[in-house]
């Protein structure tokens, strides 16, 4: 038991220390990029940012949830013939997307809008380099390997950071040659994870029909609820970049780079709660999946409690340290930039609740509920968003906008397990979240008083 319970503790320090490593870098990598940039180039970035999110999500949504749950404690015969039918059905996929993209790298007068023009130029390129990269984080995730899907991580980001760094000591910082590093970076760790062997690429041809048909039946529902969070971070990019202007997407963006305090613990643990959860279902452990489920809404809530104070009252320094002088504080730049994460920050609080009850719900075979939620939930979004912008006309109308989509997804989420799984109440979540942590402490503490 004490073994594995030293094991599950690593894999979330692993995890953790995996999402805030890539993190900081990608915040480093802002950094440089907001003063090296000009306002409206800063939000054509991030409207390709935003755009390639939701499109490599159909990608990535359909296999990494799936894979993960289909590959984790298979025989090893199994695993090959996952990983067989996996990079089919990401071929597939990814060659789909670059055959739609080759009218617009052939033509680029296609689209005159400037910002859609730069992502349907490059998006189906990055899609094709992108892929081994991106099964070998899955294969990574399956195998509970958090150190290796650290490496492959921090590669991409620190190849990128330091071809950025060189573009901007030869003065050559522009859109065009930012995107060329950009898939650089990602080839060359592509081709990194080709050479370590550690894509399976090997074994494409150990694919069945009857496991690829399995996959797709299960990952076509599992792909809802990965594009919840692109789905209306593009959203909103759109309605703000075709409403109030590609300068604006760059305001927008500096207010949710804050939001990485959330995403990190968010993004670690929602990465150990599929893999946790799972095992708990196929026991038949009805009490203790959902207790653990609320452990983790309840202990993330807590913890990320005084991050939000000290980052919510630092917010106007935050933006000036993040963006530079161009949003420097008492700027309308500055203060609109501040004011974003501040709403953002308050109603960040449900995202735990949001995260852990969609996972347990793709776990308990009910990935269709999750689907719905999000085509629900990015109706609400675009008729609040649109309706808030034209109201107040500015950036805080698409920020109090998103505020409504989280919510319904909160009840439908909660009403569904209420109804497809098991009774149950949320509370007691934070009080079960504290006693986690008070149990962790004290644990550790007597670690600490014996050594």
């Amino acid at each position: 038991m004490n073994r594995f319970t030293k094991k599950l503790k690593n894999i979330y320090v692993q995890s953790l220390f995996g999402t805030g490593g890539v993190s900081i870098l990608s915040f480093i990598l802002s950094l440089i990029l907001f003063r090296i940039l000009p306002a409206k180039d800063i939000g054509v970035w991030f409207f390709f940012q935003a755009s390639l999110a939701f499109v490599d999500t159909f990608r990535q949504g359909f296999l990494t949830t799936t894979f993960v749950k289909f590959y984790s404690g298979s025989s090893s015969d199994r695993r090959k013939e996952i990983l067989g039918s996996t990079w089919y059905i990401a071929t597939v996929i990814t060659a789909t997307f670059l055959i739609i993209s080759l009218p617009f790298i052939i033509n680029t007068h296609y689209i005159k809008d400037h910002t859609l023009n730069y992502f349907l130029r490059n998006f189906g390129i990055y899609m094709t380099v992108s892929l081994p990269m991106v099964i070998a984080m899955c294969v990574c995730q399956g195998e509970l390997q958090f150190d290796k899907l650290l490496y492959i991580r921090l590669c991409q980001v620190s190849l990128l950071i330091v071809l950025v760094l060189l573009l901007y000591a030869t003065e050559n910082v522009t859109l065009n040659n930012l995107m060329y590093v950009n898939l650089i970076s990602v080839f060359l760790t592509s081709c990194l994870v080709l050479l370590k062997g550690l894509s399976g690429v090997k074994y494409f041809f150990r694919r069945t029909k009857s496991c690829m048909k399995e996959l797709i039946t299960f990952g076509k529902y599992t792909v809802g609820s990965s594009i919840s969070t692109t789905l209306f971070n593009l959203t909103n990019t759109y309605l703000i970049n075709f409403f109030l202007g590609s300068a604006s997407v760059g305001v927008y963006n500096l207010g949710c780079r804050l939001m990485e305090i959330v995403e990190i613990p968010l993004r670690s643990f929602v990465a150990t709660a599929l893999p946790s959860l799972s095992k708990l279902y196929n026991e038949k452990n009805k009490g203790k999946f959902i207790e653990v489920m609320k452990q983790y809404i309840g202990s993330i809530t807590i913890v990320l409690l005084p991050f939000l104070l000290i980052a919510f009252i630092f917010a106007d320094v935050a933006m000036k340290i993040i963006g530079g002088n161009q949003y420097d504080i008492g700027t309308k730049n500055g203060i609109t930039a501040a004011n974003i994460f501040r709403i953002l920050a308050l109603y960040s609080l449900f995202y735990p609740l949001d995260r852990f009850m969609a996972i347990a719900i793709d776990v308990i075979h009910k990935p269709e509920i999750n689907f719905i939620k999000v085509l629900i939930m990015l109706i609400v979004n675009f008729i609040a968003c649109l309706i808030a912008v034209h109201v107040l006309g500015n950036l805080y109308g698409i920020v109090i906008g998103s505020i409504f989509p989280t919510l319904v997804a909160v009840f439908i989420s909660y009403t569904s397990l209420q109804k497809y799984y098991t009774k149950f109440n949320l509370y007691d979540t934070l009080l079960t979240g504290y006693h986690l942590l008070r149990h962790v402490a004290i644990r550790n503490y007597k670690q600490l008083i014996v050594k």
